[in-house]
């Protein structure tokens, strides 16, 4: 008995230390950016630490907040809301991602491009698939499938040559050629295999 004791106090059960608010959702993810985003009968919205409804469940669809902003999904397309609730730009992309260094990866008809946070877009949708910014640059592929990174304005940096390319951490970044994956640099220099 002490040992059955001495693990429930060691590992404490899921959901016991829950907000009393979250009980009122059929999901609450962690609060990110002061507001969490939940679901209620089948609609997202967001609320505050407090449980406060501040963007109520009206949406088919949501990301989780990230530099200030969500994207969210109504009539099947997708845009985004500032922490208030307050939209920016209008819902016409068929994909929409995190913001990133002040932009974010945007879709439609299967093209990808950038904007910034006003809603505008920064980079045109020309990419066939596309990363977020890390380190001041973003994976990305032409319209033939090679990857390579672009930098904030949509100049190629790394001209696209890879299978594929995962984006810069701690100066590095992943990338496949063939078979083959190693890490580059920020100037496409071999790193390590």
């Amino acid at each position: 008995m002490k040992k059955l004791l001495l693990l429930v106090l060691l590992f404490p059960v899921p959901g016991v230390y829950a907000q009393k608010w979250e009980k009122n959702y059929d999901f609450a993810d962690n609060c990110v950016c002061g507001l969490a985003k939940v679901r209620k009968d089948g609609k997202f919205g967001y609320v505050n630490k407090q449980g406060v409804e501040i963007v109520k469940p009206q949406y088919e669809d949501a990301l989780t907040f990230n530099e200030g902003y969500a994207a969210v999904k109504a009539n099947g397309k997708w845009q985004y809301i500032d922490s208030t609730g307050k939209t920016i730009g209008t819902a016409l992309y068929d994909d929409a991602y995190a913001f990133n260094s002040g932009l974010a990866v945007v879709g439609k008809n299967n093209l990808f491009g950038y904007i910034n946070t006003s809603g505008e877009v920064v980079i045109p949708l020309s990419f066939s698939n596309a990363h977020g910014f890390a380190e001041g640059l973003a994976a990305a592929s032409n319209d033939r499938g090679a990857w390579g990174f672009i930098d904030s304005k949509g100049n190629w940096v790394v001209k696209p040559m890879y299978n594929f390319a995962n984006n810069f951490e701690n100066g590095a970044a992943r990338v496949m050629k063939g078979e083959k994956l190693f890490y580059i640099d920020k100037d496409n220099k071999l790193l390590h295999e």
